[in-house]
């Protein structure tokens, strides 16, 4: 067993193999949501098990005392799939501690970061010192997959949820050392695209030149979404688009993170992207087309002449303000249609979407939320960033329950969430404990 107790309980927490997209893993659900109710319970929360459609919900809380503000912190204990295993260094639901990094899936994303709050919480309390704030700990287990019924529930527990503030620690800082407050995230809108040509694989010597290859038109079709200069092709796409202020362009030059270092995370030969804008805006703030896989043909080992009958492409948009997701996938569906040709057939799935969201930074929750972790990074001067990836509830709180959001990552830019080796270190697990404390005495 860890001798440090607050390790022992993530040590704990990320031993549940809680995968939500896999069915395989209902009962490792069930227990992980089990045990953090059982922990809020431990520290004096009432806390409830709700059961969705899909995977249950944590909701914790304190009895609220009159004239304090409300902070609802919220978090999710389900985890991306672990594939593929073989590039695993160690089990990844065994935590391994090593150079005090802790390697495991879901030490970062998300277990790590929301423990780290529940765990400050247990310090406050334990130190005999009142909270400052009325809280609420909304604890999911469906954000990897959608947050599919989480609107649902807030909606239905409105006035039960009701706070001045929530604040989440699902995003990441720019370097170590380095406190990072992210005030804004894409959005995202998902479609896959089915080609079909012949009813069935054909001989392609017999019959190719005579009839359609699905995956050649799909190559065609995908090549318009995007012009030389590496904007997206599609009419409106950008006419929503909310352009960058002069002092975010000045902020993000100053950030310790170029174009060499993104070129070492990424291990790409050399960046692209949209011409006019750094690589760091093209990630933070500008909109996207995305391929996200392709199928189509005989993909065993040799040669196969086949003519395929048919091929398909996933595709998501990532979005920022103002762009509205329904009208992004209604213009790229009819985009799509319009440049088929008539020698295949166009079928299309839109999926799942998330609006972008974007908070004022300077604003007194802002403010607050920068002096907090000034405080818990020894004083270094927060970093204020966007995020390019999507966290789509965030924008549904905003929607529901009418409050902002503070984004407080603790993952550093080589964490490899949802990749193998995922891993969080120590130090950030500590200063996480700690930034809850100081937040929750900024927001009183």
């Amino acid at each position: 067993m860890n001798p440090d107790p607050q390790l022992h309980d993530l040590f704990t927490l990320l031993r549940f193999s809680s995968i939500s997209t896999d069915p395989a893993h209902q009962p490792q659900m069930q227990a992980c949501a089990a045990w953090v109710a059982e922990k809020m319970s431990c520290l004096g929360f009432s806390s409830t098990i709700h059961p969705t459609p899909g995977h249950p919900i944590v909701l914790a809380r304190k009895k609220p005392s009159p004239g304090k503000k409300t902070v609802l912190i919220y978090g999710h204990y389900d985890v991306q799939p672990v594939d593929p295993l073989h590039l695993w260094t160690h089990p990844p639901f065994e935590p391994h501690l090593e150079n005090g990094i802790i390697t495991a899936r879901g030490a970062t994303d998300n277990k790590g970061q929301f423990l780290a709050h529940i765990l400050g919480v247990q310090e406050t309390l334990d130190s005999g010192t009142e909270l400052p704030v009325n809280l609420i700990f909304l604890i999911e287990g469906e954000e990897e997959i959608g947050s599919p019924h989480l609107p649902a529930f807030l909606e239905q527990h409105r006035e039960e949820l009701a706070c001045d503030v929530i604040v989440i620690s699902d995003t990441g800082m720019i370097a170590p050392g380095l406190p990072t407050f992210t005030y804004g995230l894409r959005g995202i809108a998902a479609l896959e695209l089915f080609l079909t040509g012949p009813d069935k694989d054909l001989h392609s010597g017999i019959y190719g030149g005579a009839v359609a290859n699905p995956i050649t038109v799909l190559a065609r079709l995908l090549g318009t979404l995007h012009d030389e200069q590496g904007r997206v092709r599609i009419p409106g796409f950008y006419s929503q688009v909310r352009e960058l202020q002069s002092w975010e362009r000045e902020a993000w030059k100053k950030l310790p993170l170029g174009d060499s270092d993104l070129l070492q995370l990424t291990g790409s030969p050399a960046l692209a992207g949209e011409d006019g804008y750094s690589a760091l805006e093209r990630c933070y703030a500008r909109p996207t087309a995305e391929l996200n896989g392709i199928s189509g043909g005989y993909q065993g080992e040799g040669t196969k002449t086949v003519l395929p009958s048919r091929a398909s492409a996933k595709l998501t948009f990532r979005l920022v303000p103002d762009q509205d997701p329904d009208i992004i996938l209604e213009q790229a569906c009819q985009h799509l249609r319009e440049h088929c040709p008539r020698t295949v057939h166009l079928e299309i799935k839109t999926g799942h979407s998330g609006k972008p969201y974007l908070v004022d930074p300077h604003n007194p929750y802002g403010q607050a939320a920068q002096r907090a972790l000034a405080r818990a990074f020894d004083h270094a001067e927060p970093a204020l960033i966007r995020e390019g990836g999507s966290i789509p509830i965030v924008a549904t709180f905003k929607e529901v329950l009418g409050v902002d959001t503070l984004l407080l990552g603790l993952a550093l830019p080589d964490c490899r969430a949802h990749s193998p080796n995922e891993n969080f270190p120590v130090a950030n697990f500590k200063a996480g404990i700690r930034l809850n404390q100081e937040l929750l005495r900024e927001l009183a």
